[in-house]
């Protein structure tokens, strides 16, 4: 029996008003608010949350391998699927593939995952999909886009839910792309797009699998279907004859927006959080044609650990104060150049020390049991040389020993940086790292934080990652 195992989600905390945005530009507001990736958030980084809150109770040595799908990958030519499994302290024996250039880019990695472990060629895979998309300032999409990721493990054994069914259709349209040197989303006319490309695809590949499998609608429990707007998904729904309040999943574009590649996994997840042992879950995906999933929920998800998921991520969120920090975050609108003592990176060191820069991993003496990070070949309290394990320090939170707010080492449109000392719960080591996602009034000795990973800055031509703190969301 083949299916999903396990379910993880990120969404950013940052979430801005989409009145704000639309008075910006003297223009209707679409209602509620979007989700912002932080300055220091990109794909990859969201996509290592979701997996970590995947990987509940998993062992991560026995990962089988990793599919990273994004229409927005930080690199136009290199693997991100590998860094997010480096990252995810993987072992480096599994698969890797990255799946993009379309919005049905997870989709299609998560059935390309199916085919992989019902062909044996892999005992499990974990999918992740990962989306921070710009439209144009002042058009809809700006406002209708939102920021998220999520991850699905797929194998054979502990499984929640089974693929029951599969359906498919390919349509060559230039409704919604981006060029090779495009910051932007491009659309055609509007009508046109959710008329004869989403409307239309939507409902024949919906409705071809559910004639497939011999099913109407009213005995399918749970239906979760991304759109890029809340009138067209209704409309689908009420076409295909589904129950918006008992049947629907909510499409988060609200609270969160259109996440993009990510978004039909984001509800799949949502699905899986509402959904009970004989539930039917059918899921949706459309770009470039459309395509529709069919699972049958079973008595394992009861037993499935506790995770964060989209429900935990939703409430946890901080205000973007103006539409203006959000074009400065996204790098729209350029500001003043802060840090003026960085020092530019080496590929070489980075590839040297990459358990201590991505896998955080800490270095536990054998002699005299201090643990310290970085990794240090000798330890300091006793000074054995070269006898040491490394210990996993990414899933563990700690508490703020001392801390400083620096008010000039930040951006220009983020001026305030907290250099703070972490004393982790493994051993009590001492790690000096920088903090996000927080409210300067409220850091204090003392306080719970998590470690979270990401980007530090551009250099030497590449994304520099490290792993950060954060107040517990």
């Amino acid at each position: 029996m083949i299916g999903i195992t396990g379910y993880g989600a990120y969404i950013p905390a940052f979430r801005l008003s989409r009145d704000l945005m639309a008075k910006a530009w003297g223009r209707g507001s679409i209602g509620g608010e979007r989700s912002i990736a932080n300055n220091d958030e990109d794909s990859a980084t969201m996509a290592v949350e979701a997996v970590f809150d995947c990987l509940q109770g998993e062992k991560r040595d026995e990962v089988g391998g990793l599919f990273f799908a994004s229409t927005t990958a930080p690199y136009r030519e290199k693997e991100i699927s590998s860094l997010v499994a480096t990252t995810a302290d993987f072992p480096t024996e599994i698969l890797t593939a990255d799946f993009a250039n379309g919005l049905r880019a997870g989709a299609a990695a998560l059935r390309a995952a199916m085919d992989a472990v019902s062909s044996g060629s892999a005992k499990n895979l974990l999918v992740v999909a990962s989306d921070s998309r710009l439209g144009y300032p002042q058009s809809e999409s700006e406002q209708a886009f939102g920021d998220g990721a999520a991850a699905l493990a797929i194998g054979g054994s502990g499984v929640i839910a089974t693929q029951e069914g599969h359906y498919a259709i390919s349509n060559e349209m230039m409704d919604v792309w981006r060029n090779a040197d495009d910051t932007f989303v491009r659309s055609w006319e509007n009508r046109w797009v959710l008329g004869e490309g989403y409307s239309n695809l939507m409902e024949q590949a919906l409705s071809g699998l559910m004639k497939k499998k011999g099913l109407d609608a009213k005995r399918v429990n749970l239906v979760a279907i991304p759109a890029p707007d809340a009138r067209t998904h209704r409309r689908l729904a009420q076409v295909l004859g589904f129950d918006p309040k008992s049947q629907v999943i909510d499409p988060l574009l609200g609270q969160v927006g259109d996440c993009g590649a990510a978004h039909p996994l984001m509800l799949l997840v949502s699905a899986l959080e509402a959904a009970k042992p004989g539930d039917t879950i059918l899921l949706g995906a459309y770009g470039n044609g459309a395509e529709a999933f069919l699972f049958k929920v079973t008595g394992e998800i009861s037993q499935l650990k506790a995770r964060r998921g989209i429900k935990g991520w939703l409430p946890s969120k901080l205000p973007l104060p103006t539409y203006e920090k959000y074009l400065s975050y996204r790098g729209v609108l350029e500001t003043q150049p802060g840090d003026p003592f960085r020092l530019l990176p080496s590929a070489t060191a980075y590839w040297r020390d990459i358990s201590s820069i991505l896998r955080f991993h800490g270095s536990k003496c054998k002699n005299c049991g201090t643990l310290a990070f970085p990794i240090q070949r000798v330890c300091y309290s006793c000074r054995t040389k070269d006898s040491f394990d490394e210990v996993r320090l990414s899933d563990k939170k700690g508490k703020i020993f001392t801390f400083s707010l620096d008010n000039l080492a930040g951006r220009s449109d983020d001026p305030v940086v907290v250099q703070s000392v972490v004393e982790s719960e493994v051993d009590q080591a001492r790690i000096y790292c920088l903090m996000t996602d927080f409210q300067p009034k409220e850091v204090k000795v003392g306080m719970t934080v998590e470690f979270t990973f990401r980007r530090i800055y551009e250099g030497a031509g590449f994304q520099n990652y490290f792993w950060k703190c954060r107040p517990v969301r």
